[in-house]
């Protein structure tokens, strides 16, 4: 795997990626040659025959992460793969009508789009067919052996099966019996990993020390089970995190320098979203005054960095003094509490626009842990062991927890969302952000997590 955007992105979806563009392009490329009257390379070159192809790909490819076909990778059912690949095709074709109505000089040339579809469709479902038998299997050469009594060991091994993409194949799982010294050797000698993941609950005189160090200087690479879990999934394990890790950790952060910049970035992007979503807001204010009593904006109080308290904006979605009765609750699917128009409001998620004037006020950032009410921190801190420590950033009006866990209205939820919280304050990044805001817009177009 390659770390990149302070995420680990896996080689099998890079070599994907640049696999589906060499491919695509060489289709419409192909289909120039053969089709267009001028000198094939004169329209490549010098007529925009290149710029047109590489709009047309990077629409398929765009499509192809919309229909999760960058995260779920393994075909299981070769209908719904084709059901997907004529869906997108589809989407291009309508990109390439949009675009011929802003300027005919940006549009493929109607034979060599048709054919070159044609080509494509055809080309892409069975590369990706052969991706997922042949392929994955020749990446998934990472041999990973995971040995202790650890409930992370069990949860990695049912990660790395579920996420082929990983490149990782588990050579073995075993409990603590096979951290005597003579039979890890001998399950090494069996397994031949390349990487033993180590996961116990106390340490102490238990782990076979000269063995481990052995195997490493042998050239295999031995991992704890936390820092594999991170990797592996994405968010830090509270089930074995002790105070220990977080103290002496050099990785945690927040690093001020780019606690700053944040600040700086999420400003300015703030100003240009408020500006180009103004009409919108208008639009939206309208609706709500027009279809129920009550005022436009939703104000509530939130808890931010250092624990202080702020006041949250929201287009108001539910009918005015909807909790006057219930009290404080968490919203619940199919809430009745929430109107008509409401309902839209939240699925396009139109009613968090107004949270870009609590960024441009400093109250938050883009990304972050979602700001949760007082209410409810209260009662998540005595129950959850770091709550705390998740107010030592700005909230975000959208975070790594969103885009990797559902909504979810239990302990047990926040506990997961506090895992990737977490994992993100230990990683924060621009490039993380940049990530996580480009995965955010496809959680909104597909109406995804929406309550």
């Amino acid at each position: 795997m390659f770390q990149l955007f302070q995420h680990l992105i896996p080689a099998s979806v890079l070599t994907l990626l640049l696999a589906d563009a060499v491919l695509l392009a060489t289709c419409y490329a192909a289909a120039a040659y053969v089709l267009v009257d001028v000198d094939p390379t004169v329209f490549l070159l010098y007529d925009g025959g290149l710029a047109r192809i590489l709009i047309v790909v990077g629409t398929i490819m765009a499509g192809l992460y919309f229909h999760d076909l960058y995260s779920q990778v393994r075909v299981r059912s070769r209908v719904v793969l084709l059901q997907q690949c004529v869906q997108v095709f589809g989407i291009a074709f309508l990109v390439q009508a949009v675009v011929s109505y802003v300027s005919a000089n940006w549009m493929l040339p109607r034979w060599v789009m048709m054919s070159g579809s044609g080509a494509a469709l055809a080309t892409l479902y069975g590369w990706r067919l052969v991706y997922s038998a042949v392929v994955l299997a020749a990446l998934g050469t990472v041999r990973v052996l995971l040995v202790g009594s650890s409930c992370l060991v069990r949860e990695i091994a049912e990660e790395i099966a579920e996420r082929p993409q990983l490149g990782m194949t588990v050579a073995g799982c075993y409990g603590d019996e096979a951290l005597d010294g003579s039979r890890l050797m001998e399950l090494v000698r069996q397994t031949r990993p390349d990487r033993i993941v180590v996961g116990v609950r106390e340490r102490r005189g238990r782990l076979p020390l000269d063995e481990l160090m052995e195997l490493r200087f042998s050239g295999i690479r031995i991992e704890e089970a936390a820092a594999a879990f991170e990797a592996v999934c994405g968010r830090v394990p509270l089930a074995e995190l002790q105070p220990a890790h977080l103290i002496f950790s050099r990785e945690l952060g927040p690093h001020p320098g780019r606690v700053a910049l944040q600040s700086l970035y999420s400003l300015l992007l703030a100003l240009v979203g408020t500006l180009l979503t103004l009409p919108v807001m208008i639009l939206v204010a309208a609706a709500i005054k027009l279809t129920s009593r009550g005022p436009v904006l939703f104000r509530q109080l939130r808890v931010g960095r250092n624990g202080r308290t702020f006041v949250l904006y929201k287009f108001r979605s539910m009918y005015h003094d909807a909790e006057a009765r219930t009290g404080p609750v968490w919203a619940a699917p199919d809430d009745p509490r929430v109107t008509p128009v409401g309902r839209w409001l939240r699925r396009l998620r139109l009613d968090e626009l107004p949270q870009f004037f609590n960024v441009l006020r400093g109250d938050m950032v883009l990304v972050g842990p979602r700001p949760e009410r007082p209410e409810f921190v209260k009662v998540l801190e005595a129950k959850i062991p770091y709550y705390r420590q998740r107010h030592c950033v700005k909230p975000g009006i959208t975070g790594w927890a969103q885009i990797n866990h559902k909504y979810g209205d239990t302990v047990e939820d926040a506990i997961r969302k506090l895992e990737y919280d977490l994992y993100y304050i230990k990683n924060l990044s621009p490039a993380l952000d940049a990530y996580i805001l480009f995965h955010t817009v496809k959680t909104m177009l597909l109406f995804r997590g929406a309550q």
